[in-house]
């Protein structure tokens, strides 16, 4: 159990749902709990979001939401918590970025499957009856992928070049990943369809982003690296 003189008290700012994050893990630093246990809390929620919207039907649906609203931000308080208790690592680091893959994976391969076997005809209106069922599928598989890839490219940028390289972009107290707690009130008002076609399309063009930064960052870095000695002749 951590005791309060190994508590971190001075950070502050960023993000909203980290501040929030940071306040729900200060009372966690004084019980038996660990930064990685929560991680996988996070991947139980994303689990369940994933089976529940594979599964369809309005009420496990908006269930689903619930489940990957509560993965999303539940992903946010293990580092906050490592932070304040002085107990990052890089295990946990690297676990963090791949229990947050998965969930995204699931997410949006459940979505697919739950809309291509029919839900999106009940739900998706004009948008839900013109998309054949194999297009949900290809989307949800492509979307839900494309994460792996990207999040092994920012860990490869993260080593590489440094934390500044993977820092996502940020206005107003929001990143541009807070776009997904959008699936809750979008599930919840009917708009799962809309949602799904605009992020996972969206998804497939931050993995190209990505690609465009990682050639980026690496060629900077090649040209920051100082000349090689000339190879003296014999």
């Amino acid at each position: 159990m951590t005791t309060a003189q190994h508590i971190i008290h001075d950070r502050s700012g960023g993000p909203y749902d980290q501040r929030l994050a940071r306040l729900i893990a200060r009372p966690l630093a004084y019980l038996p709990v660990t930064p990685n246990q929560l991680t996988f809390v996070s991947l139980a929620f994303g689990v369940a979001a994933g089976v529940l919207f594979a599964l369809g039907g309005h009420a496990l649906i908006h269930w689903a939401a619930a489940m990957s609203v509560l993965a999303i931000f539940s992903d946010h308080i293990d580092g906050e918590l490592a932070r304040l208790t002085g107990r990052t690592s890089a295990l946990g680091h690297k676990l963090d970025y791949i229990v947050g893959s998965a969930n995204y994976t699931m997410l949006f391969t459940g979505i697919g499957i739950g809309l291509g076997s029919g839900l999106a005809n009940e739900i998706g209106g004009s948008l839900g009856i013109g998309v054949p069922a194999h297009g949900y599928y290809v989307l949800g598989i492509a979307a839900g992928f494309a994460n792996p890839i990207i999040v092994g490219l920012r860990m490869t940028m993260d080593k590489r070049f440094g934390a500044e390289a993977v820092e996502h972009p940020a206005a107003g107290g929001f990143e541009i990943e807070d776009f997904m707690y959008l699936i809750g009130p979008a599930t919840w008002l009917g708009g799962l369809v809309y949602f799904f076609v605009a992020y996972g399309l969206g998804t497939l063009g931050y993995l190209a982003w990505t690609v465009i930064e990682y050639r980026r960052n690496a060629a900077r870095a090649r040209l920051s690296e100082p000349p090689s000695a000339p190879a003296r002749k014999a």
